[in-house]
């Protein structure tokens, strides 16, 4: 299966406009991590919903966000991967940005995440849905495609990182 043939250019922001920083004084550093989750959330929402097969964009933020407070879906080495099977997908959807600064999104390692591949899809899609999940898990560790990711000039080369690694 081909990841690249889910993502279009519509789908990749090359550069997230949540940026990381430190919690404003008031505000513990759990909940300012939650605030800029959040925040990267609704842009990978944004990117899902450009491809016009979702549902209400405010329902699927929700179910994006309640998947993520089940636990996170940063995996480490500057790579999460927002996850949900919902309603609100009518079929599989993929997204994919980047954060050159990174973003505390509670990974294992404690790195922040510079790379965000985002999924939705049907609750009843399973097969196609795991395929694509081993897929990008498979893709991140080949060597080199990390760094290709993050040097990518505009969103063709991402895709094209995505055809040739695949």
């Amino acid at each position: 299966m081909n990841l690249a043939r889910y993502l279009k250019p519509a789908q990749i922001r090359l550069e997230l406009t949540t940026r990381s920083s430190p919690a404003p004084e008031g505000i513990s550093p759990e909940r300012h991590r939650w605030e800029q989750k959040e925040s990267v959330l609704a842009e990978m929402c944004e990117l899902l919903d450009a491809t016009g097969k979702s549902g209400n964009k405010s329902k699927l933020l929700t179910d994006i966000v309640n998947r993520e407070k089940k636990s996170s879906t940063a995996i480490g080495k500057g790579v999460a991967i927002p996850h949900v099977r919902t309603m609100q997908a009518k079929e599989l959807i993929v997204a994919f940005a980047r954060s050159a600064g990174g973003i505390d999104f509670d990974a294992p390692d404690g790195e922040p995440v510079t790379l965000f591949f985002s999924m939705v899809a049907p609750p009843y899609d399973d097969q196609t849905y795991l395929k694509i999940y081993r897929e990008i898990g498979s893709l991140i560790l080949t060597p080199g495609a990390k760094d290709q990711l993050l040097e990518a000039a505009n969103e063709h080369e991402i895709i094209r990182v995505f055809q040739t690694l695949a």
